[in-house]
């Protein structure tokens, strides 16, 4: 595995003090990390190294390209060096069943992708409203988690983000059981990534669908987090900020409860309340 912290000098400015300070800073690495179907380059994508096995198996569940784990044969790191020999561990191979239906290349795809952005070089929002392999199990008229519980899972979050604590940079998304338990949790300098993180591991795991589990996020909910969510059949998202009007929209359509602005006291439910106890 690469590294996730790299320190560099900053100068620090204190205007009220009227000081300039040179110091080391710890920042998360970002690195491109690229996924192979078979032999063909299928996505780049940039990331924090760790994990990448994990981060693969969620963006092809993500992608509807997999849906379960004996779809997946293997995974594999493929040999890469940076300019010092070292290994660089930034290609994933992985190799899909046979009856699994190989998508477009990537080149043909333009599917590379920031940090930022989860599907922002998908061709169409056709090609992005994937139909899920998973009923929404978990009935949208019948509590999940209370609210009381609900309100302090951005804390036990951030109280479990170790790689956050050393650099201020990461995003992260935490599985969670109704009780309040946390289950998984990865983080990220990429959302999109942190989740794809935390759905991978439970498919690898066999854990999908994940009819009884709430996903926290740490930033926005966006329209690509409610799809990452409804294709591992996960009933309800809840971000400590903001979601995107096209997120509220499918994540009706999809029967995901999604919350934002869930922070101390307060949260609001934009979709299917009746989970909220």
């Amino acid at each position: 595995m690469g590294r996730l912290v790299q320190r560099v000098k900053a100068t620090k400015i204190d205007i009220a003090g009227a000081r300039r300070v040179v110091r080391e800073e710890a920042l998360a690495v970002e690195e491109p990390l690229e996924i192979r179907l078979g032999h063909e380059s299928f996505s780049v994508t940039m990331r924090t190294p760790g994990d990448d096995f994990d981060l693969v198996a969620g963006f092809l569940l993500s992608e509807g390209i997999i849906f379960e784990p004996e779809q997946l044969i293997s995974l594999r790191f493929c040999a890469g060096e940076d300019e010092n020999g070292r290994q660089t561990f930034n290609v994933v191979e992985a190799q899909l069943r046979p009856d699994v239906a190989m998508p477009l290349a990537a080149a043909q795809r333009h599917v590379t992708t920031s940090s930022a952005c989860g599907i922002c070089g998908t061709a169409s929002i056709d090609a992005v409203q994937k139909s899920a392999h998973f009923d929404m199990a978990a009935p949208v008229d019948e509590p999940l988690i209370g609210a009381a519980v609900l309100a302090v899972l951005p804390d036990t979050l951030r109280e479990q983000q170790k790689l956050f604590e050393k650099t201020g940079g990461v995003h992260a998304a935490g599985l969670f059981a109704p009780d309040g338990e946390l289950l998984i949790l990865r983080e990220d300098v990429g959302r999109h990534n942190a989740v794809d993180k935390v759905l991978g591991s439970a498919f690898r795991e066999k854990q999908l669908p994940l009819s009884g589990a709430v996903l926290q996020v740490s930033g926005r909910a966006s329209f690509e987090l409610v799809q990452k969510a409804a294709m591992a059949g996960v009933p309800m998202l809840a971000a400590v900020s903001a979601p995107s009007s096209l997120a509220v929209e499918l994540a009706n359509t999809a029967g995901v409860t999604l919350v934002g602005f869930s922070r101390g006291n307060t949260m609001n439910v934009y979709t299917h309340l009746g989970r909220v106890g």
